[in-house]
């Protein structure tokens, strides 16, 4: 609802800082915020992942692993900063004494940065969000997850499928876990001829939590540089 205020000719005047027009210096602000901030990070990986997955999880303890041979590779490890597989990615990247980074969203249940974050961000618009998401990456590491981390998978791999950014990897952690879904990429997305065989090659999948920076290694061996 929009709030109004009496002017001084006693005339309702809306509330200029709920219009549209006002909440585009907000998202502005959002955006240089980020810029600022991780401009000067370097080069990075985007880790996604449940934050309902508990401390007992062996997918915690890999998410945590993951993240420490990332971060041994000299690579940031940029996470949603919330718990679970995301406290994981950032408690590995600490523990390497890589840089830890949490892009936190504010949500109608607070989400607060979870303790192993060492720089963190907060955005309003889910969509700034995930620009910094992708623009400081040079990869993006996919952990078991829900709704969250299946849109940043999805977001990444049209990215790269419609050429809005070069190809750069997109890693599915844990086979059994995606098996179903890609079974229904394969079958019925691919087979209706929605998309192309090779874009199922847009992505890969490992089981090894040491063959998620292996991987990230590879591809940069041969294909020096990264996104545009």
């Amino acid at each position: 609802m929009v709030k109004n205020k009496i002017c001084a000719k006693g005339m309702l005047e809306k509330d200029f800082t709920q219009e549209d027009t006002w909440r585009i210096f907000r998202i502005m602000s959002e955006f240089v915020d980020g810029f600022e901030v991780l401009s000067n990070v370097g080069k990075a990986v985007s880790i996604f992942g449940s934050a309902r997955t508990g401390r007992e999880s062996r997918f915690y303890k890999q998410a945590e692993e993951i993240a420490y041979h990332i971060a041994r590779e000299g690579y940031a490890v940029i996470t949603g900063s919330g718990p679970g597989l995301m406290e994981a990615a950032n408690k590995g990247a600490r523990k390497a004494k890589g840089q830890s980074i949490g892009l936190n969203i504010h949500l109608p249940c607070e989400q607060r940065p979870n303790k192993y974050v060492d720089t963190a961000l907060g955005f309003r618009y889910f969509f700034v969000r995930k620009v910094m998401f992708v623009k400081y990456a040079k990869a993006f590491v996919i952990l078991p997850g829900g709704f969250g981390t299946l849109d940043e998978f999805f977001e990444a791999v049209t990215l790269i499928q419609t050429e809005r950014i070069n190809k750069f990897p997109v890693i599915l952690f844990n086979r059994k876990y995606w098996k179903p879904l890609l079974g229904w990429l394969k079958k019925t997305v691919c087979g209706c001829g929605n998309i192309d065989r090779e874009d199922l090659e847009i992505f890969i999948t490992v089981d090894e939590p040491r063959e998620v920076a292996q991987a990230i290694k590879k591809f940069y061996a041969v294909k020096p540089g990264g996104k545009g």
